[in-house]
Formats: C-alpha cells, sequence, structure tokens
C-alpha cells in the first residue's frame, strides 16, 4: 500500500502483513484502512494497492537458535542500562544490585509516564487509542 502516489509501497510489507479497506470516499478522494495494529488511517484513492496479504506468516515464530545468528543479521546485543556506568546511562552506578529509574539512555521516562503525541490529519484512530479500547 503507498502512502503518497507514485511512492512505492510502505504499508503492510513484512511477511503475513494485511490491511482491510473500511470505507471509500469518493469526495473527499480518500480511502479508509485498519492496519494490523489496529490503527486506522486515511489513504488517497490514487495510491496503489495489492490485494491478498504478504506470504509466510509463520515467520515471526522462527527461532534464531544462538546468538550468532542474530550477530550475522546485524543485531547488537542488548545490554541493560543498570548494568553501565553512570557516564554511560542513566540508571547505571549505584553499589551492588540496585534497581534502575526506569528512564531511556536519552533521560526520558519508560515506566508509565506518558509522552507527548501528535495529532497527524491522516489518521483516525491512533494505534495506542486502538489498543486501549480493544482490552
Amino acid at each position: 500500500i503507498e502512502m503518497r502516489p507514485g511512492a512505492g509501497a510502505q504499508f503492510c510489507r513484512s511477511a503475513g502483513t494485511s490491511a482491510q479497506l473500511l470505507e471509500r470516499d469518493e469526495t473527499r478522494g480518500h480511502a479508509l484502512l485498519r492496519m494490523q495494529s489496529k490503527e486506522q488511517r486515511y489513504v488517497l484513492l490514487s495510491c496503489m494497492a495489492t490485494v491478498g496479504e504478504v506470504s509466510n506468516p509463520e515467520h515471526k515464530n522462527q527461532s534464531l537458535g544462538k546468538a550468532g545468528r542474530a550477530r550475522w543479521m546485524g543485531r547488537r546485543p542488548k545490554v541493560r542500562g543498570v548494568a553501565m556506568n553512570p557516564v554511560d546511562h542513566p540508571n547505571g552506578g549505584g553499589e551492588g544490585k540496585k534497581s534502575g529509574k526506569g528512564l531511556s539512555p536519552w533521560g526520558m521516562h519508560s515506566k508509565g509516564f506518558k509522552t507527548v503525541r501528535k495529532v497527524r490529519p491522516f489518521i483516525k484512530l491512533q494505534r495506542w487509542k486502538a489498543k486501549k479500547s480493544s482490552s
């Protein structure tokens, strides 16, 4: 599914993904799509899309088996912030096994703190709101 006409596919490209067409608004020239994340978003009717779903839905269940295979794919090890020094991470330092302060490497709160969310004109129902209403 294209975001802008002629830009090439940018939505629903990974294995097993699809989107659902909810409505076509001929007067505005938009189509409303429901993504797999339950987000609802408007796309121009002149944008190209492929019917069906991307193959290989079992891709997400594949086990890498060992750390080396993840490294071949370019993934680096995840080091916990509490295991670092204070110069490297806001959660680092302390005597013994101290728990962290719940911050990202850039000092943003990561546990329960709501960050500012931008309102975008082409998104009818945001991903986080859709998840909240479904649970």
